[in-house]
């Protein structure tokens, strides 16, 4: 029996690229508590890498990109009657990094808009698409950063566009609000391990100082972020709404902490 009251709900999880994905962790933890996911994933080249992974699944191709997508989701995911829907989860980020990191203000308003539209205004046109379709109470969850203060060098523009990713969720938590139930939240989440981090220039250094950050001094791992999407999803967050859950072992806190002063000032010193 579900702990969550998730049990034979439909959930829509937007962005599953490989065993590793947070998308694919959210999944697993739904399926666990007896919800059945919908996946759609960007292309059908996708659908077919992912074939072995999903099996009979229900999977749907959507590229967010493409103006009009999200509504052809919605009609398919209908006429294949898996509404409604108790969840949406986006998963989905970009950017064209085809060129190398460049500083902040060297960036191409192409790629920031385009990173835009797939990273954060999709939530928009998918809340959208998808309202006539969500169960009462349902609730919407995107997968963002734990942090928009920090300004990391290899991070890019996705800096800005995460953020307003957060805005999109706040503002879709009020407008939602006056005409139904639904809710939307976002997952801050550390740094992960996972295969869109691996094309980072630079992202081991990063994640291996995270870990050092973290109180426990261990990395964050996917499933505790999928296990707070899955809070979130649930009727146990009923109480929550426009709001950014950060999951991030206690990084974001510990900047002053003696070890990573000692390695900073100090590097040469044996420790103590």
């Amino acid at each position: 029996m579900s702990s969550f009251g998730l049990s034979g709900k439909n959930v829509l999880v937007f962005g599953v690229a490989n065993r590793k994905s947070v998308a694919w962790a959210v999944a697993q933890a739904l399926e666990a508590e007896g919800a059945r996911v919908v996946f759609s994933v960007r292309s059908d080249a996708r659908r077919a890498s992912l074939a072995a992974l999903l099996k009979d699944r229900p999977c749907f191709v959507c590229d967010v990109e493409q103006p009009g997508a999200c509504t052809r989701l919605a009609d398919q995911v209908a006429a294949a009657g898996l509404q409604p829907l108790q969840g949406i989860v986006h998963s989905i980020a970009f950017a064209n990094y085809s060129e190398g990191f460049k500083a902040f203000h060297e960036t191409r308003r192409a790629d920031f808009l385009q990173a835009t539209a797939i990273s954060a205004f999709s939530l928009v046109e998918i809340a959208n698409a998808f309202k006539p379709l969500l169960a009462a109470g349902a609730s919407v969850v995107s997968i963002g950063i734990s942090s928009l203060l920090v300004t990391p060098d290899n991070y890019g523009y996705m800096g800005p566009v995460k953020a307003a990713l957060e805005s999109c969720s706040r503002f879709l938590a009020k407008s939602f609000a006056a005409h139904s139930a639904v809710r939307f939240n976002v997952v801050g989440a550390g740094p992960l391990k996972t295969s869109a981090s691996a094309g980072i220039p630079g992202y081991l250094e990063s994640y291996l100082y995270a870990e050092k950050m973290t109180f426990r001094k261990k990395a964050l791992e996917t499933r505790e972020v999928a296990d707070a999407a899955l809070f979130l999803l649930s009727p146990r967050s009923s109480g929550i709404n426009g709001t950014t859950l950060v999951v991030d072992a206690g990084l974001g806190s510990n900047y002053f902490d003696q070890e990573i002063i000692r390695l900073a000032m100090r590097p040469e010193a044996p420790k103590a």
